[in-house]
């Protein structure tokens, strides 16, 4: 199995036969981060040292009995326009290089909940305004199917999709108001899902449009994509702002001012 393409569904099915485990798989991906990411520019952050801890833990989990579900010790790369506690989240902006989230996105805490190691933040279009996956100010990344001609990687998830047809993260999180998983997706040979309406909440993520946003995977395999939104749905339907048992976590008014 070549573990830089390999499907979630795959990944995981070796983790319970135990030829692999979390952490083989996390260096893995992170050492491909360190040697082509460079090139590419899908990643606007990478914490190596947390995202190594968190496959020792759930390596450590797995071994006692303890498993979260089909998804436990896996990584995944995350778009930069969802909360995570205290990490920069800059929305593609150079205006908001500093920003740090104040709580963690519901999408988030069910990544976690799922066992899952997010490995770090992929570069998008600014604010999530657009369809090329362009950003002039912070970077563009490149489309891993030319690295010759530098050809457009769809946006505005452009990071997300670049990170996993170059085979630097097994799956991504990305959003779409317009087109802003699927584009990408389509650009870069992948399976992109926008959820219907109301399925993922959008709480703690920075919103284009409050009635046309959704939080969607974007993977190898449409089995994956299945895995992801069973994760990140948690398995029923209730509003798009879903704010049930999450704390205090939303994006104000003032958050969105450029």
């Amino acid at each position: 199995m070549d573990l830089s393409f390999a499907s979630l569904a795959d990944l995981s099915k070796a983790l319970s036969e135990g030829s692999l485990t979390s952490t083989a798989i996390t260096r893995h991906f992170l050492e491909r981060i360190a040697r082509h990411d460079k090139a590419l520019g899908a990643f606007v952050n990478v914490d190596a040292d947390r995202a190594m801890s968190m496959a020792e833990g759930l390596d450590r989990l797995r071994a006692s009995g303890v498993v979260y579900g089909p998804l436990h010790g896996l990584p995944i790369a995350v778009k930069d326009l969802i909360d995570w506690q205290d990490e920069i989240c800059t929305v593609g902006s150079k205006a908001w290089k500093d920003r740090r989230s104040t709580g963690n996105a519901i999408v988030m805490r069910r990544l976690l909940a799922a066992g899952m190691i997010p490995i770090g933040r992929t570069a998008m279009v600014e604010f999530a305004f657009g369809g090329w996956g362009t950003n002039p100010i912070c970077g563009t990344p490149r489309n891993p199917w030319d690295m010759e001609t530098h050809r457009i990687p769809g946006g505005s998830s452009s990071g997300s999709g670049v990170a996993v047809a170059a085979g630097l993260a097994p799956a991504a999180l990305g959003s779409d108001t317009g087109g802003s998983v699927r584009i990408p997706a389509a650009l870069n040979g992948l399976v992109g899902l926008k959820p219907t309406y109301g399925r993922i909440s959008l709480k703690g993520c920075f919103p284009l449009s409050a009635t046309l946003d959704s939080i969607g995977p974007m993977t190898h395999t449409v089995e994956d994509s299945a895995l992801l939104f069973e994760a990140l749905s948690g398995g029923r339907a209730r509003g798009p702002h879903d704010t049930a048992g999450t704390g205090d976590n939303v994006w104000r008014m003032a958050d969105t001012a450029r």
